[in-house]
């Protein structure tokens, strides 16, 4: 009766941790959920959905000016991410979160980062991915049918690998 009493307790506290680190990650969203229906315009003024998004691998970087941990990530996205998949039938957008255009365009320029932007301004986009007071510096990575087939919390080298292969992997199925 003891050792089922303590396997129990075990087993518990197993899915006790498990449960905490996926509510770390903050997300509302999972790897293999059709993402969740949007729309915006990019700084340009060119107009984004998921349905001008399908048919691409796309990766969402959700980030702030005021994120240490999202200018860290930055340059990494710009080089090992969109330069690398910017000729393919890829996408990367980095979505500032409540933040106006102007101090967006500074950050972008401090950043030295190419790809497209918008501005999330009320936080509404970011509330579809995440629950609620979650931080940013995250990533959600897309198929060409629109399921999310990564996601990333915060920047971790082996975590950004592992999401670049994923980007890389789906590039090559088409």
């Amino acid at each position: 009766m003891k050792n089922l009493l303590f396997s129990c307790f075990i087993l518990f506290l197993t899915n006790a941790t498990f449960a905490q680190h996926k509510q770390d990650r903050g997300y509302r969203v999972s790897v293999g959920d059709q993402v969740p229906s949007f729309n915006f315009k990019l700084l340009d003024g060119t107009p984004v959905s998921n349905k001008s998004l399908k048919g691409k691998i796309v990766v969402l970087q959700f980030t702030a000016s005021w994120c240490s941990v999202c200018r860290k990530e930055m340059p990494h996205l710009e080089k090992e991410v969109w330069q690398q998949f910017k000729n393919d039938n890829f996408i990367l957008i980095g979505i500032d979160l409540k933040e106006d255009v102007e101090k967006v365009k500074r950050f972008i320029a401090q950043m030295n980062v190419s790809y497209p932007f918008t501005i999330d301004t009320d936080g509404s986009l970011f509330e579809k991915f995440t629950l609620p007071n979650a931080g940013v510096t995250r990533n959600i990575v897309l198929d060409k049918n629109g399921k999310i087939i990564f996601l990333s919390r915060l920047y971790d080298v082996e975590e950004f690998k592992q999401m670049v292969d994923t980007i890389k992997n789906s590039l090559a199925k088409s």
